[in-house]
């Protein structure tokens, strides 16, 4: 049988909340289904609601204007559910997308799903086919619990209309507390009829540093350290906890590396960083985690494909001891053992152990300086080599640009304050070698769940929440025609962004794995575009679209971009470049294939390709 609600994940540390449990009997007042519902929104501070029109929520939907919410009506649901994810990340407030039941409710999946692996407070209300007719098979019905079920945090089910404030309160509240997305399912018909109800307040959840054991536990780990490293991750940021990271991470001066696609946990411009672990990071990282002989991970779930090795070094140390703080439980020693797990929040659990490190003696004080010429050593090493690494070719190769001479240049014309999100692929990818930020909440990208289509919606979710920065998508050209139609959004809804569009004709990260070990017999990943390219279709839409064709109008063309996206105005920066790929993402899950049959005996290779690039560059 169906229960109202679900609560299907471990809630992290937690003390004392604001949320009254006193038996005084609270008055209730009489109001429509849909009144009540919009207010609970209002109360939980929602101001915007990104989704497509739809019958099924017309009756609340109605007077969201009235209530001060914005809805921002999207080209695809997918596209909506990820501007939830971009705006929550950017605002660190609740994400919010809405949509038709049936169909419009499926396509959320993807993006749902996206920040589940994000831990991105997104809230997604499915309103659901009415309850009279439910199970009959009858127009845009499905059941839309279980396509949920392992990628939210909770799934509220409104079951009688007189629960409609209460669950959506609810909804919202586990979203925050559980760090990641809910599910609000609303039969249809539930939206209509009075009743009489109190608005639910914000249920406000207080974090805790962790356990008294545990703590003490990490900062005598620490103080016996010689060589320990700082390994910072997203609940850096989620928690607002960079504060408290630098101080910790000044007193012992240590370096601190960022986990993979976190490049903003720690900045960029301090001299105790050392760049992000992952694909295409920074080998000053990597050489300082392969050293170190104790780890601080803080505030992360030690992804396992954010520490597969790269530049052919297997940099994660064997005999390192590992300290792991995270706030849910379940996520401590589950891909890495360590040797303590502190379950709390990462600024105060920082601020809490540099307290202890305080009453004893830290056995790596007394190399201090001698760790800070390591560190300013190892990045200039690893600039070098980076620039060695972009500029090993000729700037052009039969007419386009290089890849990475293109993410250099774009680099280097970065604005401050700036917000990017990449997409997936093989050049987004590559450019973890050279996005930096010196600020929290400025990198937004799809993490590990790694789809396509995702930049762009992003970035303008997090354009919504943050009007005042500059707001930057990068994506190949692949995944930029899966979400290529919210241009149509960004003009409409005065979003303004800038996208910059790598333009190869190829799935890059798919087309290596092809190059390496399977011959180079290019099935299903090269591509053609029309005359006039991605630019001619952004310019059809209502945006700028610019292709540039040479590097040394890289730098400009960007700068123009963004002087005109503060002006209001979207820009779509097509950059046609070499089809020259960078290393494949899972060398490690790839094989050559050996064939049995005869007739397919001509595909069987027995080494991989020996130059490693495409034969049609």
């Amino acid at each position: 049988m169906l229960t109202a609600v679900r609560l299907v994940k471990s809630q992290p540390a937690r003390v004392a909340s604001s949320r009254s449990f006193s038996t005084t009997q609270v008055p209730r007042t009489k109001m429509s289904n849909s009144e009540a519902f919009v207010e609970t929104l209002v109360a939980q501070g929602v101001t915007d609601v990104f989704g497509i029109v739809g019958s099924a929520f017309m009756d609340a939907l109605d007077i969201f204007p009235a209530a001060g919410i914005r809805f921002i009506p999207t080209a695809h649901e997918q596209g909506a559910g990820h501007m939830a994810d971009g705006y929550s990340r950017v605002s660190n407030r609740h994400g919010v997308c809405v949509a038709q039941n049936g169909p419009g409710i499926t396509n959320f999946v993807t993006s749902v799903a996206a920040a589940y692996w994000a831990h991105s407070p997104v809230v997604a209300i499915t309103p659901e086919a009415g309850t009279a007719t439910k199970g009959y098979g009858g127009f845009q019905e499905v059941d839309q619990l279980p396509l949920f079920e392992p990628i939210t945090k909770f799934q509220a089910h409104v079951n009688n209309p007189t629960r409609m404030a209460e669950l959506t309160g609810r909804a919202f509240d586990y979203a925050m507390s559980e760090r990641g997305p809910t599910q609000l399912n609303i039969p249809r018909d539930f939206f209509y009829g009075d009743n009489d109800f109190v608005i639910p307040k914000p249920f406000v959840v207080e974090r805790s540093a962790g356990g008294p054991q545990s703590l003490e536990a990490a900062a005598q780990l620490l103080a016996s350290a010689s060589n320990p490293v700082i390994l910072a991750g997203g609940g850096v940021v989620m928690g607002n906890g960079l504060e408290q990271l630098t101080t910790l991470a000044e007193y012992l001066s240590i370096p601190v590396a960022t986990t993979y696609l976190h490049n903003d946990a720690f900045p960029a411009n301090h001299p105790l960083w050392v760049g992000p672990l992952g694909y295409q990071g920074a080998q000053a990282a990597m050489k300082s985690i392969k050293e170190a002989d104790v780890i601080l991970a803080l505030g992360s779930r030690l992804s396992p494909f954010g520490t597969l090795p790269q530049y052919g070094m297997n940099y994660w140390p064997t005999d390192a001891k590992i300290i792991q703080v995270e706030v849910d439980h379940r996520r401590i020693g589950l891909v890495k053992p360590v040797d303590v797990g502190v379950c709390g929040d990462a600024g105060l659990a920082a601020q809490a152990i540099l307290h202890l490190l305080k009453q004893r003696k830290v056995a790596c004080l007394s190399s201090a300086d001698e760790r800070k010429k390591t560190v300013a050593q190892r990045k200039k090493e690893w600039d070098a080599q980076l620039d060695d690494i972009t500029n090993s070719e000729p700037a052009s190769v039969d007419g386009k640009m290089k890849p990475r001479q293109v993410l250099r240049a774009l680099e280097k014309a970065m604005p401050e304050n700036v917000m990017v999100s990449t997409d997936i692929g093989n050049v987004c990818s590559v450019s973890n070698s050279y996005l930096r930020f010196n600020k929290p909440r400025s990198f937004v990208a799809p993490m590990t769940f790694g789809n396509c289509g995702y930049s762009l919606p992003a970035i303008m979710g997090a354009k919504v929440a943050a009007p005042e920065r500059p707001a930057v998508a990068y994506a190949g050209d692949g995944a930029w025609g899966m979400s290529a139609i919210e241009i149509l959004t960004a003009v409409r809804e005065n979003i303004p962004v800038t996208a910059c569009v790598f333009s190869n004709k190829q799935w890059g990260a798919e087309k290596k794995n092809q190059v390496l070990w399977f011959g180079d017999r290019y099935v299903g990943s090269n591509l053609t575009h029309p005359d006039g390219g991605f630019a001619g279709i952004a310019n059809s839409m209502g945006a700028t679209g610019i292709q540039v064709r040479s590097l040394d109008e890289v730098g400009d063309a960007f700068k123009s971009a963004i002087e005109a996206q503060m002006k209001g105005q979207t820009t779509v920066l097509e950059f046609e470049i070499s089809k020259e790929l960078g290393d494949p993402f899972r060398r490690d899950a790839m094989r050559l294939p050996v064939r049995r049959l005869d007739k397919y005996a001509h595909t069987t290779l027995y080494e991989e390709s020996a130059t490693g690039q495409p034969t049609d560059l």
